[in-house]
């Protein structure tokens, strides 16, 4: 009768360690009864608890489905919240496949305990696992692993892992799951996860800057390929720089070399050989900050047709695409180290694994992607008007 009410108590909500207490048992006599029930919330022989779908639910749920009813329909008849029911049909299989004897096998081999890790060494997916640290070998973001998988593995839910726990995978040792080395590979190279801190812009006067409300609407909104924002990364002391370039609609980013000084004439000198390269439908609009950098700029309009806006004086987010690329460029080009040691082969072979990185902003395609589509859009546009 302890054991009953024990169950009742974890059922309710409670934890544990509480639902040990209320009934008068210790902690360590709930823990066991808890993990010789398989470690289910709300276990008892057979069921797996009322906050639970049950058989006859996922059932009438597969009925619903084959006469095409609303989620919200189907919801009202049992009794169960809309996203409880929609939540069920879209993690099995969704409208078409769901089927009730599947989703309930599911549901039970979830709520077993304890579970194996899909990144464990032993036990774990060794497919997903190869995935995963190919992934932080090329340097991208667990969010971005996670996310990828889901658009290759749609149907193969063994091949999906949360970022999550991609993070716990190399972060807590004891699981054994990634290689902890591997941590040198995330954008902070941390060993603790820390929030990051804020990146402070540089701002100095230039001659004549055209203001950045000056800029056409169209910049603002992404809507159209061609627009850029561009900054420089500093090396140690100042000493040396790497320009960027970011397009806005698709993230797309091109490196400037700068083994000479990033002085006026040394950025004007690259950027116009840069903007050379570019074909003409992204040769539209350029926004940078206020450095002295760019005290050349009319020079750079005048050999490229180019128009160049400044953004507001200590207003990074005007730019904000261009400082998110220069943070994960950091992660190629660390501060306090001379950039001037980097050619243009290194520097194009970072750009292109910077290209190639799914983004969340663009719904996990890559910028590569992005912009290849953008182009083939408006050529089609080109070719029909």
């Amino acid at each position: 009768m302890v054991r009953v009410r024990f169950w009742e108590q974890v059922r309710a909500g409670r934890a544990v360690a509480p639902a040990s207490w209320a009934v008068g048992v210790s902690h360590r006599t709930g823990q066991r009864w808890f993990a010789e029930a398989g470690g289910v919330v709300g276990n008892a022989p057979g069921e797996l608890g009322n906050r639970y779908l049950s058989l006859a639910e996922r059932e009438e749920i597969s009925l619903g489905l084959a006469r095409d009813e609303r989620v919200g329909q189907i919801a009202a008849r049992l009794g169960r919240p809309p996203s409880t029911v929609s939540r069920e049909i879209s993690r099995n299989g969704g409208r078409e496949r769901y089927r009730a004897h599947r989703a309930e096998a599911a549901a039970r081999e979830r709520a077993r305990r304890p579970k194996t890790a899909k990144l464990a060494e032993e036990g774990g997916n060794p497919g997903l696992r190869e995935y995963v640290q190919a992934g932080l070998d090329r340097l991208w973001s667990p969010e971005q692993i996670s996310a990828r998988l889901k658009l290759q593995f749609p149907d193969q839910p063994e091949m999906q892992v949360s970022h999550e726990t991609i993070y716990q995978a190399i972060y807590v040792q004891s699981r054994g799951a990634l290689r902890r080395e591997l941590a040198a590979c995330l954008r902070t190279g941390r060993a603790l996860r820390t929030p990051r801190r804020q990146t402070q812009a540089r701002r100095s006067r230039i001659p004549d800057p055209v203001a950045i409300s000056d800029r056409p609407a169209e910049a603002a909104d992404r809507a159209v390929p061609g627009h850029w924002e561009g900054d420089l990364i500093l090396g140690a002391a100042n000493g040396s720089a790497i320009g960027t370039l970011v397009e806005r609609t698709s993230r797309f980013c091109l490196l400037l070399h700068l083994p000479d000084g990033h002085d006026a004439v040394a950025v004007r000198d690259a950027m116009i050989h840069a903007i050379h390269t570019l074909p003409e439908q992204l040769k539209r609009s350029l926004t940078w900050d206020r450095g002295t950098e760019m005290a050349r700029h009319a020079e750079i309009t005048l050999a490229t047709d180019l128009a160049i806006f400044f953004a507001d004086p200590h207003s990074p987010w005007q730019r904000g695409s261009n400082e998110n690329t220069n943070g994960l460029l950091r992660q190629y080009f660390p501060k306090g180290t001379d950039l001037s040691v980097h050619n243009p082969e290194h520097l194009a072979t970072v750009a292109a694994q910077l290209n190639d990185r799914p983004r969340k902003t663009l719904n996990w395609l890559s910028p590569k992607e992005k912009l290849n589509m953008l182009l083939s859009k408006t050529e089609h546009v080109a070719t029909t008007t």
